[in-house]
Parts: structure tokens; C-alpha cells; sequence
């Protein structure tokens, strides 16, 4: 065959070939006349090269060297200017200290104009703060010299205000230096409050000076362009418009018609700085709107009563809270563009097409929300105020300080509070009432239940109409919480969070458009978001309620004894009606509370009755054995509820019993029936079953111990009969159970104590007994290879021949001579060792057998 190709492609294979060997040949070349370089050069050039010092590294930068540099100087310069105008003044004349003071003045303002053209900025900036501080004591040193008899307050305030403007003309002028219009704003905060304490003003003239300083640094921060000038103002305004709010509230408690005119400013001047800054809305218009309602809380304050006090605050906070639902309803009805959140205009104070109209002007979303959450704040501490007599009526009857049933009831608590805190409670449950919102359904829910519980406290209503109306509450909590769907009426349900955009459940699309691979990706199911249902959330609220008012209820009535029956009776009845009508797990809760209530009852009836204790236990059985009958017929959730309440009562009434050992026994025994009845139910029968023998097995004892029985195996043969006859049963059924499981328990349950019993009584009937059983227990375990039975009854076996041998042993021993004992110790060790291996063999041979065994 011809394997040879074609000449084309052959001469391409060629060419290919042969530039692949330039390239490398060049490369050799390029290798061979580098090592010739090393070779031929000369050593030290070499190390030179090799060992050359990097640069230094310089520890600070020249911009930094310089900026420390000329602060320095200029810190030293201010020092010794402030030194000669304090110590060297006095000693120049007029003229002296005037041409000093000009002529260093001037130069330190002038020189930065020469030094801006140098373009050195920062030597600028040393020398123009030199030049502030210079005027300074310029002004100092007029006063000292010139004006001494000046008033100093009122100097200050002038020499501030003539500063100021200097300061501002000479930044305006020299606009690359920073300092100066800063100083100028710093120095712009003096004249109008110390002129005010010049004149001689009080507080409230000192306040409004503060605040008229405020609004000017407002207005720089809203309206100067250098970033330094503005933060310096807005640091100005935020201490001084504090200052003077923290006056007017002061006022408004003092003096209300001094300090609402100075509130009402203050939050003019607030809400006017938030609503031109969209970074700020939210927090200036809280400052707002609580000035707002402190001015007006306070004028209303001086025209109504003490006790009114609080709820004219809380009506103006509510007031105030309104303003977002009617910017709400006057809000444009189209839809928010990106445009809505940019800044507002001077033109339009508005943040974009989400802001609401309110009173015929729109305003920003932020500022609705802060004045709404500032009204909401009022309301919601008028609200704390109002919350101790609902504390008083819920917890008070449970701080018990009378005896129960001695018909003497606990004095008034909170006497001397005002009723009104009902009326705040009431106005606040109806104003979120009206609040389409789940959590404002539920609130207003909560604040009647409050009202409710509020009401016997506030108006000292007596005994029966308070126990009257905690059980009402109750009975009404509950049946809401049962039916709550009038309560959620309007309401849509509350959407829990779903998945996050672009997460593994979203779809395609969701990934951006700029994802290479988003149309490839799989189309999985959107994961469906769950909804909170309102009746639900109302309806445990309400539950919630219900069931305090119900303690409550309960606690109070054990004052009167009829009052106790029926208290429980009807707590019993809501209970039970809760439990049956009822859904999700409030019927399981209602069903264990039913049981509680019963066996208050119980225990009542026991109390009324004058049982003694042991009468009461065996009373208390009622309960689980109802609770027993009731399971078999409730559904599956509510029934192991109400049975595990049930045993609990159980065990309450066998702790009772304890004190009467015969009538524990019979407690245990009627338990035992109860249990036995339950393991009659299929799904019960193995936990039941247990737990009836086990009680049958206590009531055994404890019989035989107030019977003064001291035999150990009368009461270990009812543990060891019915455990060998479950163990055999478990054998037929399963053949390759281990002995150990089936019949160890049953035989160590007598054997043991027996053996014990054995070493310690001196008789030969229980050791003879013993011996006979432990050797058919060892033969039997032999004969069916049942290990547990062989250990076992060898064991007892060996200990128990070797109690009975033990007494004649030692008699031998004592008979020998006394070279015979390890005489023959010795042979048994010679005997040992002489068949070692076969002895060895033996053993592991024995350990291999009783292994294989069962």
C-alpha cells in the first residue's frame, strides 16, 4: 500500500516542520549569548548589580509633613499672639499697640492673597486662621482699651456680629480658604442670645433668640453650597432649636401660653427643614409633631381637669396621627414613577407623585410618616399610662391576702388613680378598630379586653358586679376566639414573606436580563407564598384574653364559697365548649383546662364536704377515670392531651394519699383498673398495659408493707411470674431473642434478693430452697442453651453453696497443721502449670459455648 500523501498537504507538513526549527534555533542562539555575557563580565559589576539597596521608604507623605508643619506654626503663633495681647499689652502705649495690632492683623489677612497665588493653599489656610484669631483679640484689646465701661455680654454679642460679617465678606472674597466661612457661621450663634441676656431677658426671650439663630442655620444648611459652612449650621441649628424646645416644653408645663407660641415656631421651623430634605423627613417631622402636640397638650392641660390630663394629650396625639390616613385618601391615584423619589424642587415641596394630599397640600411621604408615628407615640404612652388598672383587676385577686372562703375581700386597689385611663383605653381601641390592618384589628381587640378588665378597678364596682363581669369577659373572649370571623371582617390575609428575587424558586425572568443563561434555566414551580389567616391571629388573641380573665375569675371567687362553685362551673362550661366547638390546637388547650377546672372542682366539693386528705385522693380518681372514658370518644390530639392531664391529676391524688399507706394501696389498685381500661383501646394497649401492671405491682406492696410482711420473695414473685410468662410468650413468637431480654429481668427479680436474704438468715429452709431452684434454673438454661439462665442460676448456685459450705471450710482449715494449706495451693499450682495449655484450651472453649448460647 502507498501511505504517502499528497504533495500539498506534505509541503505544508514541511513548512510547518521547518519553522517550528527556526523558532527553537533562535532560541538556543538567544540562551548561548547570554551565558557568554555571564561568563566574560566582571565579578564585582555583578554582586553591584545583584545587591542593589532599594529606595526608602519615606514614613509620612509630603502633603502630610506639610499639613503637620504648618499647623504647628500656627499654633505657635496663635499662642504668642495671645500671650502679648494678655502680658506684654500694658507695657506699649496707645499708638504702639495699635500699629502692632494693625499692622500684624493686616498682614496675616493679606498674605494669604499672595500665598493663593502661589497656589500654596494649605500655608494659606495656617496663615488666614492666624488672621481670625488676631481680629479676635483685636476686638478683645478695644474692649480692654477703648470701651472698658462697655457692658461685656453686650460687647460680645456686637463684636460677635461685626466678626461674623467680616469673617463672611473676607471667606466670599477668598473663596479657596476653608475656614473662614465656617468661623463666620460659629460666631453668627452668639449675637442674638447674649444680646438677650445683655438686655436682661428671661428664658422664654433667650429660647426664641435660640431658635431665630436656628432658622438661620437652617437656612445656610439648605441653601450654601460648601459642605463645611453647611454641617457647621446644621451642628448650629440641631443645638440651639434643641435648646429652645427643651425650653418650650419646660414652658408649656410652667407657663403654657408662653411656651406654645415658641413650640408652634420651633415646629414650623422643624417641618419646614424635613419636608426640604427627604434625608431628614422622617426624624424632623417627629421633632415636629411632638412639639406640635406638646404646645397644644399644654394649653389644654391648664383648661381641664387633673385627671384629663393625659387624655387630652393622647387626643392630640391621635389628631396628629390622622394625618397619614387623610394624606392617604388624598393621595393621587397615579402611579409612583421613579421621579417620586428623587428630591424635591423649591418650586415643588413634593417628594415625586407618592406624596399625599393632606389639608389641600401634598406632602412627602416621610413627613406624613413621622407625624403619624409621633401622634402614634403620644397615643401609645397615654396608652402605657392607662395599662395599671388593667394590671390591678387582671393580677390582683391572685395576690391573695385574705383567707379563701372567709367571705372577706381584698381592699380597693389603685384608688386613688383616674378613671379616665378606661376612657384613654376605649378612644385607642376604636381609633385602630377603624384601621383596616390585621395588627390594628388585633390592638383594638387586646384594648377592649383591657377596657373590660380595667373597669371594675376605675369605678369601684363591687364584688358580685366584678366577678359578674370578669366572667362575661371570659365567656366573651372565648366565643370570639371560637367564631372569630366577624372580628376579620374587611381584613385580607397577611402574605408571609416568599421567595427572594432570583432565588432557586424564581422564575427565569427573575435573573436579569443580563444573565447569559437566563432563558435556559429550568422552569421550576413557584413556590406559593402562605398566607396568615386574620381569624386566626384573632382568634388566639382573643383566647388569650379569655382564658386570663377565666384564672382571674377563678382566683377571685375563692372569697365567697358559692361564688368559688359557680366561678368554676362556668370557667367549666366555656372550657368545654371551646374544646368541643373549637379548632386547631385551642381545643386542646380548652380540653386540659377543662380537666384543671374539674379537678378544681373536685377539690372544692372535698373542701365543702370536710374530707380528710385520703378521702380527697381517692375523690381526685374521678378525674383521670373520666378523663379515660372521655378519650376513648374525643379525637386523637384532644384525647392523649386530655389523658396525659388526666394522669397528672392522678398523680397529685396518689402524693395526697401517701400520708395513708392503706389507702394508697387502694389508690394504686383503682388506678390500676382505670389503666386497665385504657389498654383495652388498641392504640393505648401498650403503654396502658405497662402502666397497669406496674400500679398493681405498687398496690401489692405497699399491702404487704402496712401488712408487715418482711419475706422479700412475696414481693418479688408478682414482678418475677408475669415477666417470665411475657418472656416466654416473646420466645415463642420470636425464637432468636435473647435470653437475656426474655428471662433475665423475671430471675434477677428474685433470685438476687433471695440470695441477699439467704446470706443473712441463719436458718437452712430459705439457702436449701434457694439452692433447689438456682440448680433447675441452671439445668434448664443448660438444656436449652439459654445463657441467662445458666449464668444466672450458676451464679446463685456457686454463692449460695459457698454460704452453706463457708462454716465447715473453715472448721477444716482450723483442724489442719498450718504447713498444709499452701502445701496444697502449691500442688494445685503445679498442676495448673503442668496443663496450662490444656486448662487454656478448656476455658475458651467453655467462653466460645456459652457464647453460642441464646
Amino acid at each position: 500500500m502507498d501511505n504517502s500523501l499528497p504533495p500539498a498537504d506534505e509541503l505544508v507538513l514541511v513548512d510547518r516542520e521547518l519553522a517550528q526549527l527556526d523558532t527553537r534555533r533562535s532560541q538556543l542562539l538567544a540562551r548561548r549569548a547570554w551565558l557568554l555575557q555571564v561568563l566574560h563580565a566582571p565579578a564585582a559589576p555583578a554582586r553591584a548589580a545583584t545587591a542593589r539597596p532599594r529606595p526608602p521608604v519615606a514614613d509620612s507623605t509630603p502633603r502630610s509633613a506639610q499639613n503637620v508643619l504648618l499647623t504647628l506654626g500656627g499654633t505657635l503663633l496663635t499662642i504668642a499672639a495671645v500671650a502679648f495681647t494678655l502680658v506684654s499689652w500694658g507695657s506699649m502705649g496707645i499708638g504702639g499697640r495699635a500699629a502692632v495690632l494693625s499692622a500684624v492683623t493686616s498682614a496675616a489677612l493679606v498674605a494669604p492673597v499672595a500665598l493663593l497665588r502661589r497656589s500654596l493653599v494649605s500655608t494659606a489656610e495656617s496663615v488666614a486662621a492666624l488672621g481670625l484669631v488676631l481680629m479676635v483679640l483685636d476686638a478683645y484689646a478695644l474692649h480692654r482699651v477703648a470701651l472698658p465701661e462697655t457692658d461685656g455680654l453686650g460687647y460680645t454679642a456686637v463684636a460677635a456680629a461685626v466678626l461674623a460679617g467680616a469673617w463672611a465678606a473676607y471667606g466670599s472674597a477668598l473663596s479657596r480658604l476653608r475656614m473662614p466661612l465656617p468661623a463666620a457661621v460659629v460666631a453668627g450663634q452668639l449675637p442674638l442670645p447674649l444680646g438677650v441676656l445683655a438686655a436682661g431677658g428671661g428664658p422664654t426671650a433667650f429660647a426664641w433668640a435660640a431658635l431665630v439663630t436656628a432658622a438661620a442655620d437652617g437656612a445656610l444648611a439648605l441653601w450654601t453650597r460648601p459642605a463645611s459652612v453647611r454641617i457647621t449650621a446644621a451642628t448650629g441649628a440641631t443645638v440651639l432649636g434643641g435648646w429652645a424646645l427643651l425650653t418650650g416644653g419646660w414652658l408649656s408645663l410652667t407657663a403654657p401660653w408662653s411656651g406654645a407660641p415658641l413650640l408652634l415656631a420651633g415646629a414650623a421651623v422643624t417641618l419646614y427643614v424635613a419636608w426640604r430634605t427627604p434625608a431628614l423627613s422622617v426624624a424632623g417631622a417627629v421633632v415636629a409633631g411632638l412639639t406640635v402636640v406638646t404646645a397644644v397638650g399644654g394649653l389644654l392641660r391648664g383648661a381641664v381637669p387633673a385627671e384629663w390630663t393625659v387624655p387630652a394629650y393622647v387626643l392630640c396625639g391621635l389628631a396628629l396621627a390622622s394625618v397619614w390616613r387623610a394624606g392617604a385618601a388624598g393621595a393621587p391615584a397615579g402611579p409612583a414613577g421613579p421621579a417620586g423619589a428623587g428630591r424635591p424642587t423649591p418650586n415643588d415641596a413634593v417628594a415625586g407623585p407618592d406624596g399625599a394630599r393632606a389639608a389641600g397640600v401634598r406632602l412627602p411621604d416621610g413627613v406624613r410618616l413621622g407625624l403619624a408615628g409621633a401622634g402614634a407615640g403620644v397615643a401609645a404612652l397615654g396608652v402605657a399610662w392607662a395599662l395599671p388598672p388593667v394590671a390591678a383587676g387582671l393580677l390582683g385577686p391572685l395576690a391573695r391576702t385574705t383567707e379563701v372562703w372567709s367571705g372577706e375581700h381584698a381592699g380597693r386597689a389603685l384608688a386613688s388613680y383616674p378613671a379616665t385611663a378606661v376612657l384613654v383605653l376605649a378612644v385607642a381601641a376604636g381609633v385602630l378598630a377603624a384601621l383596616p390592618r390585621l395588627w390594628a384589628r388585633c390592638g383594638a381587640l387586646v384594648l377592649v379586653w383591657a377596657v373590660l378588665t380595667a373597669l371594675p378597678v376605675s369605678l369601684g364596682l363591687p364584688y358580685a358586679a366584678t366577678l359578674s363581669l370578669q366572667l362575661l369577659t371570659s365567656a366573651a373572649a372565648l366565643a370570639c376566639a371560637v367564631r372569630p370571623g366577624p372580628l376579620a371582617r374587611g381584613l385580607r390575609p397577611a402574605e408571609a414573606p416568599g421567595t427572594p428575587a432570583g432565588g432557586p424558586g424564581a422564575p427565569p425572568d427573575a435573573l436579569g436580563p443580563g444573565v447569559p443563561w437566563a432563558s435556559w434555566a429550568p422552569k421550576r414551580p413557584e413556590r406559593q407564598p402562605s398566607a396568615v389567616e386574620p381569624g386566626t391571629v384573632l382568634g388566639w388573641s382573643a383566647y388569650a384574653g379569655g382564658l386570663a380573665s377565666a384564672v382571674s375569675a377563678v382566683a377571685l371567687a375563692l372569697d365567697v364559697r358559692g361564688a368559688t362553685f359557680a366561678a368554676l362551673g362556668v370557667v367549666l362550661v366555656l372550657l368545654t365548649s371551646v374544646a368541643v366547638l373549637g379548632g386547631d390546637a385551642r381545643r386542646v388547650v380548652s380540653a386540659c383546662g377543662a380537666v384543671l377546672t374539674a379537678t378544681g372542682l373536685v377539690f372544692a366539693v372535698a373542701a365543702a364536704g370536710g374530707f380528710e386528705d385520703h378521702w380527697t385522693a381517692l375523690a381526685l380518681l374521678l378525674v383521670p377515670a373520666a378523663t379515660a372514658a372521655l378519650g376513648s370518644r374525643a379525637p386523637r390530639p384532644v384525647a392523649l392531651a386530655v389523658e396525659i392531664t388526666g394522669g397528672a391529676v392522678g398523680l397529685l391524688a396518689l402524693g395526697i394519699a401517701v400520708s395513708r399507706p392503706a389507702f394508697l394501696a387502694l389508690a394504686l389498685a383503682l388506678g390500676g383498673v382505670i389503666a386497665a381500661a385504657t389498654a383495652v383501646r388498641p392504640e393505648r394497649r401498650r403503654f396502658a398495659s405497662w402502666t397497669a401492671a406496674a400500679l398493681f405491682l405498687l398496690a401489692t406492696w405497699v399491702r404487704l408493707a402496712v401488712w408487715d410482711v418482711t419475706t422479700p420473695e412475696a414481693y418479688t414473685l408478682p414482678v418475677t411470674v408475669p415477666a417470665l410468662v411475657v418472656g416466654f410468650l416473646r420466645r415463642r413468637r420470636d425464637p432468636e431473642a435473647s435470653s437475656w431480654t426474655a428471662y433475665g429481668p423475671g430471675l434477677a427479680a428474685t433470685l438476687l434478693p433471695s440470695l441477699f436474704a439467704a446470706w443473712t438468715d441463719p436458718e437452712w429452709a430459705r439457702p436449701l430452697v434457694l439452692g433447689v431452684v438456682a440448680l433447675a434454673v441452671t439445668l434448664l438454661g443448660a438444656r436449652f442453651r439459654l445463657q441467662a439462665l445458666l449464668v444466672l442460676g450458676g451464679t446463685v448456685l456457686a454463692l449460695d453453696g459457698l454460704h452453706e459450705l463457708a462454716p465447715y471450710v473453715v472448721q477444716v482449715v482450723g483442724a489442719l497443721p498450718r504447713w498444709l494449706p499452701p502445701a496444697l495451693a502449691g500442688l494445685l499450682l503445679l498442676a495448673v502449670g503442668a496443663t496450662y495449655e490444656q486448662r487454656l484450651r478448656d476455658a475458651r472453649r467453655l467462653r466460645d459455648r456459652v457464647a453460642r448460647m441464646r
